[in-house]
């Protein structure tokens, strides 16, 4: 046999050998499984003498990555839509301010340290934003409180954290490429990447379940798991070509079989790979360490720590009683969300591949990682304590204007008829905005494939301009269900927008007339917009003069002649999209 598979069955048999050693002691000891791993890469990693027991670095570490794939795909099948919308303000509110402030508390400190690279101080900044889902469900469990409404809380910013992570990552990776934070960067980045994840979510559940479903009929877990890690690895591959991070891919294609019938099949499938690359990938970190450096940097590791706590702690209880929560179901929050864990370990993971962070950020992320997983629980047993404590010596007025507070919020929810209106108009934006952006993705994947659609039009059109009137004629085809669709939506919504604000005891006999011409031309303003807007993006495609106009009357004609037809492709593929997301939605699958 190769001396090379040697040593890589040598690594792998002590790798699993440690790691099973050190987690069963550490679950006797009743600590978390994850630390246990980074502690038995740790021991057997090149920093801890007598003996260097793992002889291909390299190779491990492509297994780790596969971890990450596998850790970031099961978080996208504990990913829920409709989950996410019911959580409301409280999610959105404390994982956004978390997020915010510890980015900046972090880049001050980096600052404060005297780091002279500020891309250290920028992506420690990013690493102790966004807290571990892993630590927190697996101490809500021990706890027996996974069922308390404070955990769905909790359940519910870690699913937005997820989000704006995978974001954060993405962003991470363009400063990593380009060295510098450009504010027009940051838009353009951000605008991209939400459009590219409505369109991916969108798609994917149209025709993702249902392939899962065609294979499933075969009742083969062999035939499925191959399928769904084919999936996996292939819509990685397609998102990592679009220059976008394979943890994206990975998450993604997660949330997308999450709204798929055979979910639970699926986990139970994927759980014993997951566990095995998740356990390689947490003992590849303890390789990293060098517990020299730990303790050259214990200053630094004791700081971050207890901002890292007292950060999370005071933006998460804050952001939930902005949401209108009371004192003590915020304080259980954010005290449940004072830790870092796998996210941190990807971003300081990323840093160092892209060598734009130094070599110390590493092992104090994973320290801080350390402390703070050992806190948590015991900071979620303290928070009743706490709480009643804090409400003892809390000053009268302050409670008085926080409960007054309470009941203004209360007051400001929306009830009756006025609920079902603003829950009508929220669905036809929502509607907009992902026929808009299906819409523009098309016509920015027309626009970046064009040189070779042209080079094929080559063959039989020699004129440029022929070539991209047939190019953007068919781009527009393409869009005509999605833009037809959204500009019914818009009427809609302009003829409840005219309703609501148009009264009869200000305009009088003339409300009619006044609410019709609202009505009117607000549509129209979109379309002009519109237009302008897809002119703009296809603007490498778009034919001239005589040829322009030729393709827009045939186009006109084309929509008169076939409107309907278009309407009703689009329902279908709205009436399957809903179907497939009420079904997956249905299912009690966590």
């Amino acid at each position: 046999m190769h001396d090379g598979v040697i040593n890589f069955i040598q690594d792998l048999a002590v790798i699993m050998l440690i790691a099973g050693v050190v987690t069963v002691l550490f679950h006797r000891l009743k600590q978390p499984v994850v630390l246990g791993y980074i502690v038995a890469g740790i021991l057997i990693g090149p920093h801890t003498p007598p003996f260097e027991l793992i002889k291909d670095e390299h190779t491990i570490k492509i297994l780790a990555e596969l971890g990450v794939i596998f850790l970031m795909f099961s978080l996208g099948l504990e990913f829920s839509l409709k989950k996410l919308v019911k959580v409301g303000a409280t999610a959105f509110i404390a994982a956004s301010l978390e997020i915010v402030l510890m980015i900046w508390a972090g880049y001050q400190i980096g600052l404060w340290l005297g780091w002279t690279n500020n891309l250290d101080a920028l992506f420690l900044g990013a690493l102790l934003a966004v807290s571990s889902t892993t630590i927190i469900i697996k101490a809500l469990n021990d706890l027996k409180m996974k069922n308390e409404r404070f955990a769905q809380l909790i359940f519910g910013v870690l699913i937005v954290e997820d989000i704006l992570g995978i974001g954060l990552i993405a962003l991470l990776s363009g400063i990593a490429i380009s060295g510098t934070v450009n504010s027009s960067d940051v838009f353009i980045t951000v605008g991209k990447l939400s459009l590219f994840m409505v369109v991916a979510l969108v798609l994917g559940i149209l025709l993702v379940p249902r392939i899962l479903a065609y294979v499933a009929k075969s009742n083969s877990d062999e035939m499925l798991l191959v399928t769904v890690l084919g999936l996996c690895f292939g819509f990685c591959l397609l998102v990592v070509k679009l220059e976008y991070s394979m943890v994206l891919g990975a998450f993604l294609i997660g949330a997308i079989m999450a709204e798929s019938r055979e979910l639970m099949k699926i986990e139970r499938l994927i759980e014993p790979i997951r566990d095995m690359f998740s356990a390689i990938f947490f003992v590849a970190i303890g390789l990293l360490l060098d517990p020299h450096i730990m303790l050259d940097y214990a200053f630094p590791i004791i700081i971050i720590s207890i901002v890292v706590i007292a950060g999370k702690v005071f933006s998460c209880a804050l952001g939930a009683m902005i949401a209108g929560n009371d004192g003590k179901t915020s304080l259980k929050v954010g005290m449940g969300l004072s830790q870092i864990g796998e996210f941190s370990f990807i971003i300081a993971s990323l840093g160092m591949s892209y060598k734009v962070v130094s070599d110390f950020l590493y092992p104090i992320a994973v320290a801080v990682s350390a402390i703070t997983t050992l806190t948590t629980p015991y900071l979620i047993r303290a928070s009743d304590p706490l709480a009643r404590a804090l409400g003892r010596i809390t000053p009268g007025p302050l409670a008085r204007m926080v409960a007054l507070y309470q009941d203004w919020l209360g007051q400001l929810q929306l009830q009756g008829g006025n609920a079902i209106l603003a829950g009508m108009i929220r669905r036809i934006i929502i509607q907009i905005a992902i026929n808009m952006s299906i819409v523009i993705a098309i016509f920015l994947g027309s626009t970046y494939i064009a040189h070779f659609t042209g080079s094929w039009l080559e063959n039989w059109i020699k004129d440029v301009d022929y070539q991209k009137s047939i190019i953007w004629g068919t781009t527009v085809l393409l869009s005509l269900p999605f833009l037809i669709a959204a500009y019914r939506k818009f009427k809609a919504l302009s003829m409840l927008l005219a309703e609501m604000s148009v009264r009869e005891s200000v305009t009088g006999r003339y409300t009619q007339q006044v609410r019709r011409v609202i009505s009117e031309i607000i549509p129209l303003l979109f379309l002009t917009a519109t237009m302008f807007t897809l002119a703009a993006l296809s603007a490498g495609i778009l034919p001239k003069g005589l040829s322009l106009l030729l393709v827009i009357a045939i186009i006109f004609a084309i929509i008169i002649v076939l409107r309907r037809w278009f309407v009703r492709i689009h329902s279908r593929l709205q009436i399957a999209l809903y179907e497939t997301m009420d079904h997956g939605n249905n299912e009690e699958h966590h």
